[in-house]
């Protein structure tokens, strides 16, 4: 990495820039799919409650069915070919669309597995990619590096999402998902211009077996399991993203059929919620340094997520405000929490084991979704969708007691390094000036 350049890093690091470049552009795309797909399942196939939760929860199942092993695979591979390869069977997969819509074969089951197949490629590339970045950048650089891929891919929902509901209104709803295909095709062009090369992961002959495979997938787990520190962020991120994933699920639903917003309307206001997704990327770094990671972290988790119990209360002209305050809070505190948590993994695991860790991590935190999406279905087809919502988002604060319950709520900040568990209560990276 070159510091010869000041400023923040979109200005001197080339290949950062890249990398950015391609993970907002895919960001961008998936928030449009977002909105364009629940819409299309409502809309033109008249899908209910519990059938837009499932096409939710197959987007998200496959962490659930191969988040170990590509875990153990992303740690003996190269992982930017896995980024590409996953990029391109991406593009490929949403290609199909108008070609299924020529051939009068679209429907919801053809959306089901689309949800489910690009899914599978997003385990490859999320892992892969995670993975990747600290080759990429040095320790120093890590945070801000974190800030700002989370804070740009908020903002590219937020206009992914608002442009997405726009779209759909203009185009419909089917050729809403061909958005998808361009941005991964971005993507792979920013990915094959990186000049950055990985050093060879040196990995003995037995490390190909299939029995190598299991026993290095358990040593993910046991890594999470054993260590007080991942195992309280895996519990808290696997209870949270139940209870997000559970209203965020059924929440086009509620907006269309309970308050009852236009598609347009729909898509503008949860970018604006989603805009809390940029506000959190940039205060984690000010609030961390003045107030401690570990410190910050509670607040992000508790204070702000509680906000999201003014979801529920939404209703049409100016209570409109409550979802926008509410969802703008919630994504901000939850942005927060991820940019911190993920600075804080990179340094604190052995190199050689993140892969594993972000895999294990990722099982529980990404498998909860799923099953969130359908508990949120179910909830919402018996319940209704707003009393649905108002259970789901009681539990986003809730979730935070786990971290409240754990060694977070005794430091100041969180360690950098493995001292036997204990605080480390120096600043976890210096701040490095921003864009």
């Amino acid at each position: 990495m070159t510091r010869g350049t000041p400023g923040g890093l979109l200005r001197r690091h080339r290949d950062f820039r890249l990398l950015w470049g391609g993970e907002v552009s895919g960001k961008f795309g998936a928030a449009v799919t977002g909105v364009a797909m629940p819409l299309a399942a409502v809309s033109a196939m008249d899908a209910g409650t519990f059938a837009v939760g499932l096409l939710s929860a197959a987007s998200w199942l496959p962490w659930l069915i191969i988040g170990l092993p590509v875990g153990a695979w992303v740690d003996r591979l190269p992982r930017r070919p896995i980024m590409l390869v996953s990029a391109a069977c991406s593009l490929l997969l949403f290609l199909t669309v108008p070609v299924a819509e020529a051939l009068h074969l679209l429907d919801f089951t053809w959306l089901l597995v689309l949800a489910l197949l690009t899914g599978v490629a997003a385990v490859f590339f999320q892992t892969a990619y995670t993975v990747y970045l600290p080759s990429l950048l040095g320790p120093e650089d890590l945070q801000e590096g974190n800030a700002k891929l989370h804070g740009s891919a908020s903002a590219a929902q937020i206009a992914g999402q608002g442009g997405g509901g726009l779209l759909v209104q203009t185009v419909g709803a089917i050729n809403g998902l061909l958005a998808n295909a361009a941005t991964f095709a971005v993507s792979l062009v920013c990915l094959v211009a990186i000049r950055h090369r990985e050093s060879p992961v040196a990995r003995g002959k037995e490390s190909r077996s299939s029995g190598a495979l299991f026993k290095e997938m358990a040593e993910g787990l046991r890594l999470v399991a054993h260590d007080r520190w991942f195992r309280a962020f895996a519990l808290y991120g696997a209870a949270s993203n139940l209870a997000l994933m559970g209203y965020q699920s059924i929440l086009v639903v509620f907006l269309v059929r309970d308050v009852g917003l236009a598609s347009g309307v729909v898509g503008g206001l949860i970018a604006v919620a989603n805009a809390g997704g940029v506000a959190g990327a940039i205060v984690a770094r000010v609030v961390s340094r003045r107030m401690g990671t570990a410190r910050a972290i509670l607040l992000f988790a508790l204070g702000l997520a509680a906000l999201a119990l003014l979801i529920p209360l939404t209703f049409a002209g100016p209570g409109l405000l409550l979802y926008a305050v509410g969802g703008f809070c919630t994504s901000a505190g939850v942005v927060a929490v991820n940019v911190i948590k993920a600075g804080f993994q990179q340094l604190y695991c052995p190199p050689d084991m993140l892969g594993r860790l972000t895999a294990s991590s990722y099982f529980l935190n990404y498998g909860a979704l799923p099953l969130g999406a359908v508990f949120g279905g179910a909830l919402g087809s018996a319940l209704g969708a707003r009393a649905a919502i108002w259970i789901l988002t009681t539990g986003v604060p809730l979730a935070g007691l786990i971290l409240l319950a754990s060694p977070v709520r005794s430091c100041r900040d969180l360690p950098v390094e493995v001292r036997g568990g204990n605080c480390d209560n120096s600043p976890m990276q210096p701040v490095q000036s921003g864009d």
